[in-house]
């Protein structure tokens, strides 16, 4: 019995395949009718299920350094939190991470699954190039520079196209960063400076449970110049300085969350909320989060207030981030800077099937979209009449996987059923 991270959904394949080398990945997509790639396991819904075959590559975790290009190429299997301090100690470093650094490169761009920051477009961004398997078995490669509009139909893919094998990201000199928390911040101060409480530091992450009309805690992430002091601010639009670290649901121990209190370190040890050698905890809650229009942030932010006697019953914590624009067909950011508001619930199931239509309604005028990898009801035709590429996208995946081998239930549901 296979389940994903939180527990709280059991695979329906039988067949799992683990192949050591491409060749055998290759034989592996050629001998099944229908086969889907599994990642990490951090999807909280069925998009990398299957009930016949799937297949992972958590040992495809080869990198492979061009330091002339200032890419890093890598295989499908491997996670931020292996990558990143390999690459810090080359002098160099990934442009944006999530929260949690256990998640597979391939399957984090996939989902379009991002970090945070006014300036920081999703994890994928970085993605160069890459390698898959077709359905017919044969090894595709495509990239930015020379497959233009079909590159970015492909990169956020959904697990749709193909297994992809190896992906090649953009890199950055190294640099340090800090991370300061502040408390408390008064929700007129968030109404009347949204911008520049998320321009305030490379990464800002709001946190609140809707208990007030308060946001608990700002996490602001800082980049540190060399020989340049960098100073905590005495206040943060109203919000006060924490005395101590702390957990984004503050009566939990902070001993697994990144460094705070503004000292300094590497990048990967900051950007993350937790900390790498932390393993995530397993059956403990359930995920969803929506991507709105940038400019409907406040007003967004203020209708889910609207909602916290609805809310806060079932949830842990909420936490809101901006995320840059980008260009691929099948994110939630396609050509929109966003605000993401993410909730963490208790695992009630039962209960969030009652409340997710009420939140998805109050961000409908928004026109909010889920995050790919969360739980969430949208109909199907409401989810595909928010993206205006989509119908290019069939077309991409006819071309890759004309029977459709790589397609799931999930898939089926809310992307091809018409």
């Amino acid at each position: 019995m296979r389940k994903n991270w939180a527990g709280n959904l059991e695979y329906s394949a039988s067949n799992l395949l683990e192949p050591e080398n491409l060749e055998q990945a290759q034989e592996a997509v050629r001998k099944y009718d229908k086969i889907k790639s599994l990642g990490t396991r951090h999807s909280f819904n069925r998009i990398a299920d299957s009930t016949e075959n799937q297949i992972s590559l958590k040992n495809f975790e080869e990198i492979s350094l061009d330091k002339a290009a200032n890419t890093v190429t890598v295989g499908a299997g491997i996670s931020y939190g292996k990558l990143s301090p390999y690459l810090d100690e080359q002098g160099y470093a990934l442009h944006n991470l999530a929260s949690l650094p256990h998640i597979s490169v391939a399957g984090a761009c996939a989902t379009a699954t991002h970090g945070s920051g006014d300036k920081n477009g999703n994890l994928a961004t970085a993605v160069q190039a890459l390698e898959m398997i077709n359905a017919e078995g044969d090894l595709v490669q495509l990239s930015r520079e020379k497959d233009g509009e079909t590159f970015n139909g492909v990169v956020v893919g959904l697990g749709a196209l193909g297994v992809v094998t190896r992906v090649t990201l953009d890199l950055q000199p190294t640099f340090t960063m800090r991370q300061d928390i502040y408390e408390n911040l008064p929700m007129d101060q968030l109404e009347s400076h949204f911008d520049e409480i998320e321009l305030g530091g490379y990464s800002v992450s709001l946190f609140t449970d809707y208990k007030t009309q308060n946001i608990n805690q700002v996490w602001v992430k800082s980049i540190v110049e060399e020989g340049q002091e960098n100073m905590g601010k005495s206040d943060y639009f109203g919000a006060m300085p924490a005395t101590r670290n702390l957990h984004p649901i503050k009566e939990i121990s902070a001993e697994n969350c990144t460094e705070q209190m503004g000292v300094p370190g590497p990048w990967y040890e900051r950007m993350p909320h937790f900390r790498m050698d932390f393993t995530p905890s397993s059956g403990t809650e359930l995920q969803t989060e929506f991507f709105v229009p940038r400019h409907h942030a406040v007003e967004a932010i203020k209708a889910i207030h609207g909602l916290r006697g609805q809310i806060s019953p079932l949830l842990m914590i909420s936490e809101i981030r901006t995320i840059a624009a980008d260009n691929f067909w099948m994110s939630p950011c396609y050509q929109q800077p966003s605000v993401a508001i993410h909730f963490t619930w208790k695992q009630d199931w039962k209960a969030l099937q009652a409340l997710l239509p009420v939140i998805e309604k109050t961000l409908a005028p928004f026109d909010a979209r889920p995050h790919w990898g969360k739980l969430f009801s949208i109909s199907p035709a409401r989810l595909q009449s928010l993206y205006k590429k989509l119908p290019d996208f069939k077309n991409l995946a006819l071309q890759y996987d004309p029977q459709g081998k790589f397609r799931n239930d999930f898939l089926e549901m809310n992307i091809f059923n018409s």
